[in-house]
């Protein structure tokens, strides 16, 4: 037999309870479907109660067919619901992972934006998939690439890369005639980011 703490045991009572086959999408859907009323409108100003019959209905119209069996194999919503959840959630932190990122560099959204910004960006969104993808074990390295996986040379090679970039920041050639490639790129996603 498996021992789990107190906390744990909790969540396997609530588990046992139906935490995520009836509560946990219940709320999500009814908490949907008020918001989504309350904000549009739709049967007209401070109809409250109409919004939260509504949202209970529908609510209710999700759960019980999923408790009684009656969606057919393969097309019960509180399953895809489930199976669904975890996977925007992680959407979601990535997101808020390069926000994170991107506020470190002192970017705010919406302002000014600039072509080593805009890069920031890109560089932020490629680190946090690649986080991701690793910890989701999507990467290979080859094998005769396994010396990446060590702390220490990961160390040598970001010291490597950051001091390669200030080499050529220092020493790049001043551009008159145009625009490089990479630099239009960069202006590109900092306008992404620009308040209109």
């Amino acid at each position: 037999m498996v021992y789990y703490g107190y906390f744990q045991n909790a969540i396997v009572q609530l588990e046992a309870l139906g935490l995520t086959d009836v509560l946990l999408p219940f709320f999500l859907i009814f908490t949907i479907v008020f918001a989504i009323l309350q904000r549009t409108e739709i049967l007209g100003h401070d109809k409250k109660n109409f919004n939260v019959m509504i949202a209970l209905v529908l609510a209710f119209g999700v759960i019980i067919p999923h408790i009684t069996g009656a969606y057919p194999p393969g097309a019960d919503v509180v399953d895809i619901i489930n199976r669904a959840l975890p996977n925007v959630s992680m959407v979601l932190i990535a997101i808020l992972m390069v926000l994170i990122l991107l506020g470190l560099f002192g970017w705010s959204v919406g302002g000014e934006g600039t072509s080593i910004q805009g890069w920031i960006a890109v560089l932020s969104f490629i680190a946090v998939v690649y986080i991701f993808g690793a910890a989701a074990d999507l990467w290979h390295i080859p094998n005769w690439l396994g010396w990446l996986h060590d702390p220490d040379a990961q160390a040598l090679v970001v010291v490597l890369l950051i001091f390669g970039l200030v080499v050529w920041f220092v020493t790049k050639d001043d551009e008159s005639a145009g625009e490089s490639a990479l630099k239009s790129l960069g202006d590109t996603v900092a306008e992404l980011f620009k308040k209109h």
